[in-house]
């Protein structure tokens, strides 16, 4: 029996805001932490993604995760 892909949704155990870096990492195995630290660090250097904007579009986006 194949594996089934990990939903896309927000993390409800994992989250500083709103759960969607937990959410990501989750999905694809990474840790959350580092996952964070390289979007605060990419957000931060470079001015041309807007982090924040990113941010808050996921949190619209992405379900929450189911309990």
């Amino acid at each position: 029996m194949a594996d089934q892909a990990k939903p896309f949704a927000r993390s409800l155990n994992d989250r500083m805001l709103a759960g969607v870096m937990g959410g990501i990492a989750h999905r694809f195995g990474w840790s959350s932490t580092l996952l964070r630290a390289v979007f605060v660090i990419v957000s931060i250097a470079s001015a041309a993604f807007p982090g924040i904007l990113v941010y808050l579009i996921l949190w619209l986006l992405m379900p929450q995760e189911a309990d």
